[in-house]
């Protein structure tokens, strides 16, 4: 818990956000979407998203791409699942899964990523068996998956 006397750090609040309903990889705890702001304030954490791609990509290149993508006409939200937390409060919390909340198809949202930044597997539809956080969606607009392995 923040104590108010203690300083803040970007590392803090999306930990304190990412627990905040309890450790996410309890199933019945809700997974949580974190917006991009929130995944990305202050993450300087080369793995914390896209760990296996060969290209090595910063926080801040990922960033720069999700913001380009969030403000497309067809794009109403883009969300980061947190997939882990290996060691809270010390290591940024891990994602292999960006939700983008979009009237597009799977195989357009594909084509959004650089060669660099491509993802393993791209689909429509939340997974099924996983509890998620709510997020509101626009009427026409679907959640696809863009997931890394």
């Amino acid at each position: 818990m923040f104590k108010w006397w203690e300083k803040s750090t970007p590392l803090k609040r999306v930990t304190q956000r990412v627990m905040r309903n309890g450790n996410p990889e309890d199933r019945s705890v809700p997974t949580p979407l974190l917006t991009i702001e929130e995944f990305f304030d202050g993450n300087e954490f080369v793995g914390s998203i896209g760990c296996n791609l060969m290209s090595e990509p910063t926080p801040d290149e990922f960033l720069t791409l999700l913001q380009e993508i969030r403000d497309r006409a067809d794009v109403s939200d883009v969300r980061i699942q947190i997939t882990c937390v290996d060691n809270p409060g010390k290591d940024w919390p891990f994602s292999d899964t960006i939700w983008i909340m979009t009237s597009a198809s799977p195989e357009a949202v594909r084509q959004l990523f650089p060669d660099e930044l491509a993802p393993d597997k791209v689909w429509e539809g939340w997974t099924d068996g996983i509890k998620f956080e709510h997020c509101a969606i626009t009427p026409g607009h679907r959640p696809i998956a863009v997931w890394y392995d």
